[in-house]
């Protein structure tokens, strides 16, 4: 009984010294060789300068009118030259007049769609088609806080919800509505004819209802003048205002700001640069630099010229903004996994060594060399791209990365 049990123990502290073998052994084996590995991924890098200045475009000031104003066109619109801008009329009265006119020649265009359609079925469905959709864009333009645009997509719809209600009516019954309003509408033009006068546009531009005083203080021909200095101290002339808006001519507008003199010079050279407003623009937009004005410590006023968008950026002025250097896309490696040769190794255990950029990663249970071209380099990483047209041995998004292994060679098993 006792030579049992003492073989029963001698049998555990054989079977527990094999497990704390077998662990340690797996161990050592580990803190020998630390295979440490990441995922490549798709990175972009921008190297790019802040800076703060004006939009400046070519406007001209519409001269103000003493009647009541409406303003007949949206902002950024473009009006030919001689195109009705607002409309002045002569008193309240008037101007309640010509809100009934509209009014009626709405309903006109209303009943004569819905006497058109000779109340067919599929009309109707059509009918409630747009009205969802310009249901859904309303409750869009309110949520995203675009107001002028709600209130465009909100006429329109009122004006839909009329067309369908009036689809149920009889067509003998329109055709009498529709007289009745015409000769309605006939007198009310009649007596409005003498009270309006129309503001036209002096020359073909953009239209803009915002006037704020810097339209004669900033122009583009006094920006390759413009010191630092006086850029800084720049105010809007207050004797400069207009309820009725301005015109912008031309295809062109700039941005000026300050910065640093010789970076300015170089930036020239660069050619084609992309600025990037902090606010109000949702794109990125192509310039150059126009203009580096007289220099004040090594600070320079600079001009950057687009022809790109202008009707989106009628209503910019004092504006933050980023001059986009260089756009760097790449496959993004830590540089600690970055290799400089590729290393080889034989049957008969023979290493062969060629110099060439790349790094190594795990395909399948093997350690594969992949040949990279180095794009930009950053803190502790860089951006790279597949320096080979080889399928097997081409980096790619997601491939995973040796970072650190030791005795690490292509193909050798690291599964």
């Amino acid at each position: 009984m006792k030579n049992s049990s003492l073989g029963m123990k001698i049998l555990l502290a054989a079977v527990t010294l094999g497990v704390l073998a077998y662990f340690g052994f797996q161990a050592a084996r580990y803190f020998g060789d630390p295979l440490t590995t990441t995922l490549a991924y798709t990175y972009q890098v921008e190297e790019k300068t802040a800076l703060s200045g004006y939009v400046v475009r070519e406007e001209q000031v519409l001269q103000e009118d003493d009647g009541l104003l409406r303003l007949q066109r949206s902002e950024g619109e473009r009006v030919s030259k001689g195109g009705t801008v607002a409309t002045a009329y002569a008193d309240q009265a008037s101007l309640d007049r010509q809100n009934e006119i509209d009014g009626l020649e709405a309903r006109i265009e209303q009943l004569e769609y819905a006497q058109e359609a000779a109340l067919g079925a599929d009309v109707s469905m059509k009918l409630d088609d747009q009205i969802l959709r310009d249901l859904l864009a309303v409750r869009s333009a309110l949520a995203s806080d675009r107001l002028a645009e709600a209130e465009e997509q909100g006429r329109e719809l009122r004006s839909l919800v009329l067309k369908r209600d009036y689809t149920d009516s009889d067509t003998e019954d329109l055709a009498s509505q529709i007289e009745t309003l015409e000769a309605q509408l006939k007198t009310l033009r009649s007596q409005a004819a003498s009270s309006t006068r129309r503001i036209t546009a002096p020359a073909s531009g953009l239209y803009s209802a915002v006037v704020d005083g810097y339209e004669t203080v900033l122009t583009p021909e006094g920006l390759r003048d413009l010191t630092p200095s006086a850029l800084k101290t720049v105010k809007p002339d207050d004797s400069v205002r207009s309820q009725v808006g301005k015109l912008i001519l031309g295809d062109s507008w700039y941005y000026v700001a300050v910065m640093d003199a010789e970076k300015a010079k170089e930036l020239r050279e660069s050619g084609s640069l992309t600025l990037r407003f902090s606010k109000s623009a949702d794109r990125d937009l192509d310039v150059t630099v126009d203009a580096i004005g007289p220099e004040e410590s090594g600070k320079a006023a600079v001009t950057f010229r687009g022809n790109t968008y202008l009707a989106q950026l009628t209503m910019l002025r004092q504006q933050s903004a980023e001059i986009i250097r260089r756009s760097v896309s790449g496959i993004r490696v830590p540089t600690e996994a970055l290799r400089a040769e590729k290393v080889t190794v034989d049957k008969e255990g023979d290493r062969t060594v060629t110099e060439g950029t790349g790094v190594y990663c795990v395909v399948g249970m093997e350690a594969r060399f992949k040949p990279v071209k180095v794009l930009y380099s950053g803190d502790g990483f860089v951006l790279v791209r597949a320096d080979t047209e080889e399928e097997k041995t081409r980096l790619r998004d997601g491939d995973e990365i040796i970072i650190t292994a030791n005795d690490l060679y292509d193909r050798k098993v690291v599964g």
